[in-house]
């Protein structure tokens, strides 16, 4: 890919994201100012309504799931998933772990770990995310097949907490992420994701989540195979137990629908017991813990 084209296709959509934030709290600083009073000023910020992180900050969760689907792939089947994130003045550093099998033959194990790097404020979260997928060298970026060490780097805004609307790029931009085109080259894809996603509180500690995927242009999210496709519908519904002020429990059951791999692949409608990988729609169960 030409540096015009990485300009057009890669850092353009992302500084146009990066920018929404700035240009909402503008508009919700602007409105502030018209009002007598303090009152009124804070509740006309339905815009930018985060508060700014103080001192040290800490959460953690696990859970067991049926499923590990991810940007509308089934990456895994039965697993325990957790992750650990700590900040301060809204920089952070997040740890996340999947320790799973590949499908429900039950003979391949398939451990990951995440590390992302970030700063989150006004709604906007920037950040560096490494995969490591443990069956190649923690720094060795070269594996051109399969799964294999990756960076992406990320940029995601929600405008508040009272119209949670959000939208997210991701771009990676490690050296596990190549084709062969047809001259025998190796191409580098920079596998590109976005989304838009809502999530909407409902009575009795219940959310209902969904998110719509596409990838812009041929990616690992097609198998490199086609240009521009929706890969990801997602609903999920969440129920919450409070447990105490800093711990809860959860229950959420979720369906994906993958309509590219749909529309390429007319089996993937199928169930395919020991190639879940195939199939265009799956659904997922889990039950966790959590702390805050």
């Amino acid at each position: 890919m030409k540096i015009s084209q990485i300009l057009k296709q890669v850092v353009a959509p992302m500084l146009f994201i990066g920018a929404l934030p700035f240009l909402f709290s503008a508009r919700a600083y602007a409105s502030d100012g018209s009002q007598e009073s303090g009152a009124k000023s804070q509740a006309s910020r339905w815009l930018d309504d985060y508060s700014a992180p103080v001192g040290l900050t800490y959460n953690a969760q696990a859970r067991l799931q049926t499923s590990y689907l991810w940007r509308g792939m089934y990456c895994g089947a039965a697993n325990i998933q957790a992750s650990a994130n700590v900040g301060y003045g809204g920089l952070y550093l997040d740890m996340w772990w999947n320790i799973g099998v590949d499908d429900w033959s039950f003979k391949t194990f398939q451990p990951e770990l995440d590390l992302s790097l970030g700063f989150a404020r006004w709604g906007l979260d920037v950040y560096l995310l490494y995969v490591h997928n443990f069956n190649c060298g923690f720094f060795d970026f070269h594996n051109y097949a399969g799964k294999g060490n990756r960076l992406e780097v990320n940029v995601k805004y929600t405008v508040s907490s009272k119209l949670p609307l959000g939208i997210h790029w991701g771009t990676r931009v490690s050296a596990a992420d190549g084709y062969v085109n047809a001259v025998g080259d190796t191409v580098f894809a920079w596998s590109s994701y976005a989304e838009i996603f809502y999530t909407q509180k409902l009575p009795y500690d219940l959310s209902l989540y969904g998110e719509i995927g596409i990838t812009p242009w041929k990616s690992r999210f097609t198998n490199y195979q086609g240009d521009f496709a929706v890969n990801n519908i997602t609903i999920r519904l969440r129920k919450d137990w409070s447990v105490s002020k800093h711990c809860g429990l959860m229950l959420m059951g979720q369906l994906t629908i993958n309509p590219y791999l749909a529309a390429t692949d007319k089996s993937s409608v199928e169930w395919h017991s020991f190639n879940p990988g195939r199939q265009s729609v799956n659904v997922n169960v889990g039950f966790g813990a959590y702390l805050k």
